[in-house]
């Protein structure tokens, strides 16, 4: 589950300002074993903290590139700003992730020497409540990553059948009162349209047995609005159909760094490097292997790196990260 939204901060007043902490900094620009001369893409460009890091290591007059991808402007502000003193080894494009490989061709770059993709909420999408992210502030239901698409999570609230909602709730956020929550839904849009953020929490603690509030922890629209952002931005669909075209965008001995906040994204990735890794499709009880499918790499880690005690006291947003590594092979 993503467990990262916690009691919301000052909001920053200009874009200049995204405040997020990136997550398992040190452990993922040692992953990704960082050449001077190498050419890095980095799929969710953020604030820009990562791709500080892997610019400041990269040296231009060799050919060192870093190439930052994002689809929110305010990141893409920031970023720009962060990123400018590193000048032309950094470019930096708005778009989503699974458009990078395309992206980066259109620059004329066949092969990249690293990937990473930090994915998820930042702590500025979440602590900007006109964002509508977080539910513990009255706000528009909006969620979109991509301020310029069209579909809001009002919009997914409002306007789909209960049989969908259901399963967004059931399967995105593995929420066991899905049914319940999602009849409610329906039966409170058809006296008036759900809005607001507060709007909806209404709704779900009308949902949710009093006995089971009282004893569960955590706020009880947390899982709700997690499936309801995942859905808004194909979070799961992307992040699945991405993998390989960025797998394939690899230098040999490249190598691709995925940080994943909740375990439905960390299946994922961790079924794909399975995947590369062993291919092949024949049968168990074949003596020989016919299909031909062959290795693409190694995975760097059997388990997944996960945030330190340090770190964790310094930023509690860090504690469900998971970081997997993957490295390609040098015959592929």
């Amino acid at each position: 589950m993503d467990e990262r939204e916690m009691p919301q901060s000052a909001a920053v007043e200009d874009a200049s300002e995204f405040a997020h902490t990136s997550v398992l900094l040190k452990e993922t620009i040692e992953g990704l074993c960082i050449r001077p001369d190498g050419c890095y893409l980095d799929g969710t460009l953020g604030g820009g903290g990562h791709s500080a890091e892997i610019a400041g290591r990269l040296d231009p007059a060799a050919g060192g590139r870093l190439i930052g991808i994002d689809q929110d402007t305010d990141a893409i502000a920031a970023a720009t700003k962060r990123l400018a003193p590193f000048g032309d080894r950094v470019t930096i494009l708005k778009d989503n992730y699974e458009n990078a490989a395309v992206h980066v061709r259109e620059l004329g770059i066949d092969r990249v020497d690293g990937v990473m993709l930090d994915l998820g909420v930042s702590s500025y999408q979440f602590d900007r409540p006109e964002r509508g992210f977080s539910y513990r502030a009255d706000a528009p239901l909006d969620m979109r990553m991509d301020q310029e698409q069209g579909l809001t999570a009002a919009d997914i609230v409002n306007t789909w059948e209960e049989k969908e909602l259901f399963h967004i709730l059931r399967d995105y956020g593995e929420e066991k009162f899905a049914a319940n929550i999602a009849g409610h839904i329906v039966r409170a849009r058809a006296e008036h349209r759900i809005e607001t953020t507060m709007q909806l929490n209404a709704v779900i603690d009308a949902a949710i047995p009093a006995r089971v509030r009282a004893r569960d922890a955590g706020h009880p629209a947390r899982k709700t609005y997690q499936a309801l952002r995942i859905a808004c931005n194909r979070e799961l669909d992307v992040l699945t159909g991405a993998l390989d075209s960025l797998m394939e965008l690899l230098a040999p001995k490249g190598r691709i760094a995925v940080i994943t906040f909740h375990s439905l994204e960390d299946r994922i990735v961790k079924n794909a490097y399975r995947r590369w890794e062993a291919p092949c499709i024949c049968p168990p009880d074949f003596p020989v292997c016919t299909c031909g499918r062959l290795p693409q790499g190694r995975i760097v880690n059997r388990k997944p790196i996960v945030p330190g005690e340090r770190e964790l006291a310094d930023n509690r947003r860090a504690r469900s990260a998971k970081l997997r590594i993957f490295e390609k092979g040098t015959e592929v």
